[in-house]
């Protein structure tokens, strides 16, 4: 296998810049839909369905990116999808109507799960046991940046053009990184796609993992920021408040996969599950913004740690002919959770902590059968 793709060398830093600069942009816009559709006389409740629209695309776009990535290779498929979601973007400044945007959130979430799939397949490509630190890499700057975007509702704000100027100009950096630099990637065609029978045998705890991460994260996304302005927080701490939660995700992992070497990758799910809902329960008897602060950073540790637990468990031993198509089904999960997450969410909103319970509630029952599936593979160890 390649030794070129190994993380100590630079040849995969174009990739990682690139997603960095999309990181930032992409969480910059995540933060400026929901709080900026009554500029474009948007009702406050599309804001749900904007995001659900979204991960319907991310959903989508796993099941058909790829023979994209395979037939023109990494390289071109994530300039290509970066291209696409330039364009979801400049229509909805240009069409500021319902549909039209629900039509472009959907085609935005296929053209992100084409930037997902190649970075992701990109990065688990080489040796084995650089994976967990790639990834680490990957997740680091994928939420790095997005911490970062998300700093830009204070300094930047979310009325007028320039937001959408700045976004779109993150977006051309990166493209430009990724039409000049160099960098090495697999080669196209390299990879094979998995049958419904290789499917099913990928480990269960992974997928459930994946779609857990979705269910939380699409929520997070889609309606946190909404849930904060609904608690009376301004919008600058708004901003201050969701950066908080994607560096709690930044700061995770590094930590992932040095304990993924002393515990089992299900236990650690189940761990990080129980550490979001001690931080949920403090929401709910701490009021004060400090300690809001505190257990949101917490939240991102949780909730950002599971997907890059589960990938890299579903990718354990697996032949690196299937890493594409293993990636596409693991995006594939997340974005089932992704879809569902803000529209099961968006019920409780209305009520006093309608989200935070939400989340609760999803990550307490994945903690318990994070725990049951661990105990389970312990005893089929001992058996063998």
């Amino acid at each position: 296998m390649n030794s070129t793709l190994a993380i100590a060398k630079p040849r995969i830093a174009v990739p990682v810049i690139a997603l960095f600069l999309y990181a930032i942009a992409s969480g910059y816009l995540m933060s400026v839909i929901p709080l900026a559709l009554p500029q474009y006389g948007l009702d406050h409740s599309l804001a749900s369905w904007l995001a659900s629209a979204f991960y319907a695309g991310l959903l989508i776009g796993a099941m058909m990116i790829e023979p994209l990535v395979n037939r023109i290779g990494h390289r071109f498929a994530f300039i290509a999808s970066l291209l696409v979601f330039i364009f979801t973007i400049a229509v909805l400044v240009v069409f500021p109507v319902a549909a039209i945007w629900l039509a472009a959130r959907l085609l935005a979430g296929i053209s992100v799960a084409g930037i997902f799939v190649t970075v992701e397949s990109w990065l688990l490509h080489g040796d084995e046991a650089g994976r967990a630190k790639r990834l680490g890499l990957y997740m680091g700057s994928l939420y790095g940046g997005a911490a970062l975007g998300q700093l830009g509702i204070g300094v930047i704000g979310i009325e007028g053009m320039l937001p959408i100027a700045t976004i779109i100009g993150l977006l051309m950096l990166a493209v430009f990184s990724l039409m000049f630099g160099h960098s090495d990637q697999p080669k196209s065609g390299h990879s094979d796609s998995l049958s419904l029978k290789q499917i099913s045998k990928l480990n269960q705890a992974a997928l459930i993992g994946c779609i857990v991460s979705g269910l939380t994260l699409g929520a997070i996304y889609g309606l946190m920021p909404l849930e904060l302005s609904n608690r009376g927080i301004d919008r600058e701490n708004v901003g201050s408040l969701m950066a908080l939660v994607i560096l709690g995700g930044m700061a995770v992992q590094p930590m992932v996969p040095w304990l993924s070497k002393y515990l089992g990758r299900t236990l650690l799910m189940a761990m990080f599950s129980l550490l979001g809902v001690g931080a949920l329960a403090m929401t709910f008897l701490q009021k004060d913004i400090a300690t809001l602060a505190v257990n949101l950073f917490l939240l991102g540790m949780a909730t950002f740690a599971l997907y890059p637990i589960a990938i890299n468990l579903a990718c354990d031993k697996l032949e690196t002919r299937y890493i594409v198509s293993a990636t596409q089904v693991m995006l594939f999960s997340y974005s089932i959770g992704s879809v569902l997450g803000p529209v099961v969410a968006d019920l409780s909103m209305g009520e006093n902590n309608g989200l935070m319970s939400y989340l609760f509630l999803s990550l307490l029952a994945t903690c318990i059968y994070m725990l049951l599936m661990s105990v389970k593979g312990r005893r089929e160890v001992m058996m063998s």
